[in-house]
């Protein structure tokens, strides 16, 4: 296994530019794809689950160009994808753990007119998709599991779309499953109705989806965060040209190190930002972070001392893992609260996150939605951190070595996932 040890470092500081957020690359391809017209998508994210998205898309007959770095033409198809395979030969598209992707497929294709197989590695065959599935089929989705009930992979093939009543899909596993109705339901022309049954999970990730939504000229008629109704005759149009913002949630790594060893500036993000993730700012603020903004900037200097906070994280979950790594170097023991949705992403992440944060020295205390961490006197030097295929531990672990000990990272380019460079850009401002 290839490792990366990052020596002792106890200073920060510099700016960064951000990679294009994972969460607006690939909902805007997908809208790009199923929009009328030509759209011009620039800064998108250059990565593994970008990259997943892109070949799908090639695979089912979408027009696509890189025209310049970092920069996608993409040929709407109006709503109707030109391959769409047959009984015997389904389109044969694999994802990895590309849940951006392979959830917002499932529901897209569900209504597409055709045959289509998916599936990915074995973590993303371990992740839950039977609640999206459920939803679909009550809307005349003909879905099949092909191995394990609930989980990839799946076997779609032709809808017979019925939307004359509500269709009920739960809210407190993934955000992702709810984005994935409201982005394809307008394929099937009919006025459709979705019902949250329970606490909507991540609600900053579906305003993202209705913001993008809207830029495509689809409006969501909604009831708070109960029910949403995509108007019938829904259509998407290319907007022509759309910017990426920067990821909000890759920001954290830097914001928190401004916090604990410096002053460090992120540009690509603004206080206007889209993403819920932005919102981490105020809890690196609970935590006695200085921060300041600009037009399109954000930078984090060092606090006087880290403060200890117990929070309800179910506004960010993803920046979430960057407070626990924070905590670590806190004067008492935080606690991060309603991260259940943790235990369903590229890892089991709350069982994760505590494994290795003992290799540390931290006191940590785990249940079903919540993790509560005892910093140490002093860091353990030289951990070993595995990551589990998962780009967020790699990246969040970094941060350790701002404590004045060296660390090492087990399978470092997991972080190829959302920010290939990350390791690169860590080393020129830790010191």
């Amino acid at each position: 296994m290839e490792q990366l040890t990052l020596s002792a470092c106890t200073h920060a500081e510099g700016t960064i530019t951000l990679p294009g957020s994972k969460s607006i690359s690939n909902r805007t391809l997908l809208l790009a794809a199923l929009a009328t017209g030509n759209t011009e998508i620039r800064d998108l994210l250059a990565s593994d689950d970008t990259s997943r998205m892109l070949e799908a898309l090639q695979l089912l007959g979408v027009q696509l160009e890189n025209f310049a770095n970092n920069a996608w033409r993409v040929g709407g198809c109006g709503g109707n994808l030109p391959n769409k395979g047959s009984a015997n030969q389904p389109v044969n598209l694999f994802l990895g753990n590309a849940g951006t992707a392979f959830r917002p497929l499932t529901a897209a294709l569900a209504f597409s007119g055709g045959h289509y197989y998916l599936h990915g590695i074995p973590r993303m065959h371990e992740r839950p998709i039977g609640d999206l599935v459920d939803a679909l089929r009550q809307a005349g989705a003909q879905i099949a599991y092909l191995e394990k009930e609930g989980f990839p992979p799946l076997k779609i093939s032709p809808a017979k779309p019925d939307c004359n009543q509500p269709i009920k899909i739960r809210g407190d596993v993934s955000s992702q499953f709810l984005t994935a109705l409201l982005m394809t339901l307008p394929l099937t022309q009919q006025e459709a109705t979705i019902e949250v049954v329970g606490e909507l999970i991540s609600k900053p990730y579906i305003e993202i989806t209705l913001n993008l939504m809207a830029r495509f000229k689809v409006a969501i008629q909604r009831d708070g965060w109960k029910s949403f109704t995509v108007p019938a005759d829904s259509r998407y149009h290319a907007p022509k040209e759309i910017f990426v913002e920067g990821d909000a949630s890759s920001a954290s790594y830097f914001l928190a190190a401004g916090s604990i060893a410096g002053n460090v500036t992120v540009e690509g993000l603004s206080k206007d930002s889209i993403q819920g993730d932005v919102r981490f700012v105020d809890a690196l603020c609970l935590m006695g972070g200085k921060i300041s903004y600009g037009a399109n900037h954000v930078t984090s200097s060092k606090a006087d001392n880290i403060l200890p906070i117990d929070l309800d994280c179910n506004h960010i979950p993803d920046a979430a893992m960057t407070l626990a790594i924070m905590a670590l170097f806190a004067q008492g023991t935080t606690t991060l609260r309603n991260i259940a949705s943790w235990r369903v992403k590229e890892t089991d992440r709350i069982a994760a996150m505590a494994t290795e944060l003992r290799k540390v020295g931290a006191i940590v205390e785990e249940g079903a939605d919540y993790i509560k961490i005892t910093p140490p006197t002093q860091l353990t030097p030289n951990a070993v951190i595995d990551t589990y295929d998962d780009h967020r531990m790699a990246m969040c672990f970094s941060l350790v070595s701002l404590g004045g000990v060296p660390i090492t990272i087990n399978d470092p380019q997991c972080v190829n996932k959302t920010f290939p460079d990350y390791f690169e850009a860590f080393k020129k401002i830790a010191s």
